[in-house]
């Protein structure tokens, strides 16, 4: 029984969600392999050997492999997936992008947001926005799973020794081209990444009121920003800092939430943060529910406050 995880880099280094999907593989038990298909991804390949529980890296190398483009990495993994009982990805914009189409042309049922292993065949997901676990068994000869990075610790990236190894690249499949990006330059933590993590919510009012009252907050505390899907939807902050279940899951070890009421949506992207505090004037407010710190208070009062104190 060996799992194959498949990395997620810059071609240069490995990135943080790709560690914690190798300690969900390595809890299914087995050897663990890691494929880096990148373009002069060497680097990373390398530094994916230094992970801790990997036992073989898999490189392969292609200019097609550049922008990850999810046709041409699905036929890169269906081309070594006969040797796996486990295919885990991370649960991140490329993974639910690429899973599917290799779970597909497997012909097997894929494990989605997998948060706790329990056996090799036996999984838990949560459902219903994080309000329910199911607990999933599958009979596939081959696992294909997406896992919820912050449900599993992420592996030492150095103290490893594994091989790499070459893998023939299989060719463009033509089916999709890279057309370009635009990238929102920021020069606070990722969201995803960051150990404290400030948030707004529509009782903000504007994006300059966001920014006036949270960002010297966040500077104090060296936070990423993030938001509510209702602040996101008002554009009072843009679509990356949207932390929930249709944005970014999060867990660091600290999360301050701002005028959040705290819908399910929400809560679901940020409720299993190590610490919890909550700004509100509403009492009533379903953010209380699971905030370790409450503080019913005018956060335009407050977060000020809170800033000349630190």
């Amino acid at each position: 029984m060996t799992s194959l995880v498949i990395a997620e880099h810059d071609h240069a280094s490995i990135k943080g969600a790709t560690l914690n999907t190798v300690t969900a593989a390595v809890q299914c038990g087995g050897d663990v392999h890691v494929l880096v298909a990148g373009s002069n991804a060497a680097a990373a390949a390398a530094a994916a050997a230094q992970i801790a529980g990997v036992s073989k890296v898999i490189h392969a190398d292609g200019a097609q492999f550049a922008h990850a483009l999810a046709e041409n990495m699905a036929g890169q993994i269906l081309a070594i997936a006969s040797g796996y009982s486990h295919i885990l990805f991370p649960s991140t914009a490329s993974g639910k992008n690429i899973a599917p189409r290799v779970a597909a042309k497997l012909d097997v049922g894929q494990l989605s947001d997998v948060s706790k292993v329990i056996s090799a065949d036996t999984f838990e997901r949560p459902i219903y926005a994080g309000n329910a676990i199911a607990t999933v068994q599958s009979m596939d000869a081959t696992k294909v799973i997406t896992v919820r990075t912050t449900g599993f610790d992420p592996a030492a990236a150095t103290g490893g020794a594994a091989a790499v190894e070459s893998a023939s690249a299989v060719a463009d499949s033509g089916k999709s081209s890279f057309v370009g990006s635009e990238i929102a330059k920021n020069d606070r933590p990722e969201l995803t990444a960051a150990k404290i993590i400030v948030s707004g919510g529509r009782a903000l009012g504007s994006s300059e009121k966001f920014t006036e009252v949270l960002t010297p907050l966040a500077d104090k505390l060296g936070a990423a920003l993030g938001a509510s899907r209702a602040a996101v939807d008002a554009g009072y902050a843009p679509n990356d800092w949207q932390v929930g279940q249709t944005g970014k899951i999060v867990a660091p070890q600290l999360y301050v939430a701002c005028g959040i009421s705290g819908a399910i949506q929400h809560l679901a992207g940020m409720k299993d943060s190590k610490v919890i505090v909550a700004i509100n004037k509403d009492p009533e407010a379903p953010i209380f529910s699971v905030a370790d710190y409450g503080l019913e208070a005018d956060l335009f009062v407050a977060v000020p406050e809170l800033i000349a104190a630190l």
